[in-house]
């Protein structure tokens, strides 16, 4: 089935397009560059028609918190794409995407792609999806080579690399190779919606691993 043909994926693209079309950058010509470019590919993604072939589904003990993140999106400009994924959310197929996840990590954490060349939508364009935190997690400090990497905070509060505190609505960027460490507040999960950017090579290629103090 083409996008075209189904609504729900169409109104997820859609809402991450409008995060990136009304967000702010801060100033910086860097995201405001980055954001021009998640722009650019959705806007190719809709005129590609790209296929739609939908998981069963698959969860982590992480989705235990995930009604909890989409119902704290409510008072939030993020409510609409946190409702998107309350209508999708059958077919997220959830999952760690690293060999080697710590023992306490795997109760704390997931991501589930809605974008990119191993679908959902399939497409090489960019990567959309989301990442999962349940409260009180340290997601250890990894990279990406070749990749420019936003997160859109969807609902809860983060903190990259000790640098200051994210709320919902609120964007961080990561260039390539930029290493970058996570933590979320103790009391409430934390979602976030992430947008690769790159080359279809550097979006296929990418090994995920974290890096060794």
């Amino acid at each position: 089935m083409k996008l075209s043909s189904q609504p729900v994926w169409q109104y997820l693209v859609r809402d991450f397009l409008e995060l990136y079309q009304h967000g702010s950058a801060g100033g910086s010509k860097k995201i405001r560059s980055h954001m021009a470019e998640v722009r650019k590919a959705l806007g190719k993604v809709f005129e590609d028609d790209p296929v739609v072939e939908p998981a069963p589904g698959h969860e982590l003990p992480v989705c235990q918190h995930l009604d909890r993140a989409l119902y704290a999106a409510a008072p939030y400009h993020t409510a609409k794409i946190a409702r998107s994924v309350w209508s999708v959310r059958d077919s997220l197929e959830w999952q760690y995407g690293y060999e080697k996840v710590p023992r306490g990590l795997r109760l704390k954490f997931g991501f589930t792609q809605v974008l990119g060349a191993e679908g959902p939508i399939i497409s090489d364009r960019a990567k959309l999806g989301f990442v999962l935190f349940a409260p009180g997690t340290t997601y250890p400090a990894h990279s990406h080579k070749g990749i420019e990497e936003s997160y859109i905070n969807v609902s809860g509060h983060v903190s990259e690399n000790d640098t200051g505190v994210s709320s919902p609505g609120s964007l961080i960027f990561n260039p390539p190779g930029h290493s970058h460490r996570i933590t979320t507040a103790d009391r409430e999960p934390c979602l976030l919606a992430y947008a690769w950017t790159g080359t279809p090579s550097a979006l296929a290629g990418q090994k995920l691993t974290f890096t060794r103090k």
